[in-house]
C-alpha cells in the first residue's frame, strides 16, 4: 500500500488549491471547480477565497460568474450549508445533499405551521411553496420582504424555544419557507441587493436564473460524482473526512467510494486514506513545493476541508482560531500550515496575527499578503459572523 506522508498532502493542496507560488488559476470558473465547492455562509467569503487563488481576480470578475455568467450558483447543501457551487455540479448535489438537507427543512416547517394552529399543515405548508414559486415565475428577482408581501401566508408567525431563551421567541414563517424552497432547488439566489459582502438576495425560480435545468440525478450517482470531485480536490482523505464534509453516512461514503473504485493509501497518522485510481500521486512521490504564504477567509474551503486537520492545523491553535461549533476564523498560512489569523485596522488595512513562530522569511511573506489584500479591499471593511477567539481578540485595545 503506497504510503503518503503529511508533507506531501500539504504540497498537494497547495497546488490543487491555488495557494502556492505558480498555481493560481487563470480566472474564477477554474478556480470553484478545483475546490469543488466554496463555503457562502458568509458572502465575503466566495469572493476572497478566489482572491487568493485567481491570478489578479477583480470584484466584477467574481459578480460576473455568480450574477451574469451564473456559472457559480448558490446552493444550500452539504451540512445545510450555504455553498458556493460550479453550475454544472448542481444536477449531482441536488439529488443527493441538497435532498438530505431539504427532507428535514420541510418537516419543521410543517411542524412550525402546526404549532401556529394551521389545522392541515403539510397540506398548507405545500401551497405556501406553490404560491411563492407561481410569484417567481415571471422571471423578476424578488426580496424575501417582497415575496412576504405578495404571498401573506409567509407572513404567518411560530414560537421557537422556551419563553426568555436568547434564541428563542416568535418569528415569521416566510424565510423558512424561502430557505426549504432553496434546498429542493425550486427556488435560487439570485442578485445581491446589498454590498458584495452581505448576505442579501433576490430570489427568484431556478429555471428563470439558470433557463434549462437538468433534472437532479439519483442520490447514489449524485454522492459518487461529490465523492470523485472531493477525492480530487482534498485527497488523500479518510472516510471519516468524507462523511463529515458530506453531511452523509458511512454508507453512503463506502458506496460512492467503491463507484469511483478509490484506492486505499496509508497515512502518517495512521489512518487509511483514499485516492482516484488515476490520481499520479499513487505512482511515486510528489514533486516538493516551495514555502507559501496564503490569507485565508472565514470558513474557507482549504481550511475546511477534512474533519482530520491535525496535519495543516496545529492542535494548540485549534482554541485560538476555531470556534466552538468548529467554525474556522481567518487564517494566516505559511508552507502549508495554520500559524495564525488576519484582522482588519479601522482603516481597512489588513494586519497578520501571528499564533506561533515563524521564520523571517516566513513573516515577510505573511505581511507583503497583508498588502496585497489590503491593496485589494481597498478600505472595505469584512464582518465575520464566525469570528475566531483570536480574531477577537487582536480587536481588543
Amino acid at each position: 500500500m503506497r504510503s503518503v506522508t503529511d508533507r506531501e498532502r500539504r504540497d498537494r493542496f497547495a497546488v490543487r488549491h491555488g495557494l502556492a507560488p505558480g498555481s493560481r488559476y487563470a480566472e474564477v470558473s477554474g478556480a470553484a471547480r478545483a475546490m469543488t465547492a466554496l463555503h457562502a455562509t458568509e458572502a465575503a467569503t466566495v469572493h476572497l477565497a478566489l482572491w487568493a487563488r485567481v491570478e489578479d481576480v477583480t470584484l466584477d470578475d467574481v459578480e460576473r460568474a455568480l450574477y451574469e455568467e451564473r456559472n457559480l450558483v448558490k446552493q444550500l447543501a452539504m451540512r445545510r450549508t450555504l455553498w458556493a457551487l460550479p453550475r454544472e455540479l448542481l444536477p449531482a448535489v441536488w439529488g443527493s445533499a441538497a435532498a438530505r438537507t431539504a427532507a428535514p427543512e420541510r418537516a419543521k416547517l410543517v411542524k412550525y405551521a402546526g404549532e401556529a394552529g394551521i389545522a392541515e399543515p403539510d397540506t398548507w405548508v405545500g401551497a405556501a411553496m406553490d404560491d411563492v414559486v407561481a410569484l417567481l415565475a415571471d422571471g423578476r428577482p424578488r426580496s424575501a420582504q417582497e415575496v412576504r408581501a405578495a404571498v401573506p401566508a409567509l407572513e404567518t408567525t411560530f414560537t421557537m424555544g422556551a419563553p426568555g431563551k436568547r434564541w428563542g421567541g416568535t418569528f415569521p414563517i416566510g424565510p423558512r419557507v424561502l430557505t426549504t424552497l432553496g434546498a429542493e432547488g425550486r427556488v435560487v439566489r439570485a442578485e445581491n441587493a446589498g454590498h458584495w459582502r452581505l448576505n442579501k438576495p433576490a430570489w427568484t425560480t431556478t429555471e428563470a436564473w439558470l433557463g434549462e435545468v437538468p433534472p437532479p440525478m439519483d442520490p447514489g450517482p449524485g454522492y459518487t460524482e461529490l465523492v470523485r470531485r472531493w477525492l480530487w480536490t482534498f485527497g488523500p482523505g479518510t472516510e471519516t473526512d468524507l462523511v463529515w464534509w458530506l453531511g452523509a453516512t458511512k454508507t453512503i461514503v463506502r458506496r460512492a467510494l467503491a463507484d469511483v473504485e478509490a484506492v486505499e493509501v496509508a497515512l502518517e497518522s495512521g489512518d487509511t486514506g483514499w485516492l482516484l485510481p488515476d490520481d499520479p500521486l499513487l505512482d511515486g512521490t510528489a514533486e516538493p513545493v516551495e514555502p507559501w504564504a496564503a490569507l485565508l477567509p472565514t470558513l474557507d474551503p482549504t481550511a475546511m476541508g477534512w474533519k482530520a486537520r491535525s496535519f495543516y492545523f496545529p492542535e494548540q491553535l485549534v482554541p485560538l482560531l476555531m470556534d466552538t461549533n468548529g467554525n474556522v476564523g481567518t487564517t494566516a498560512w505559511w508552507d502549508g500550515r495554520i500559524v495564525g489569523c488576519w484582522v482588519q485596522q479601522d482603516d481597512g488595512g489588513v494586519r497578520v496575527v501571528l499564533s506561533r513562530a515563524v521564520e523571517p522569511a516566513g513573516r515577510k511573506a505573511l505581511d507583503a499578503e497583508a498588502a496585497r489584500l489590503s491593496a485589494w479591499l481597498d478600505g472595505v471593511l469584512i464582518t465575520n459572523v464566525y469570528a475566531s477567539p483570536q480574531m477577537r481578540r487582536a480587536r481588543l485595545p
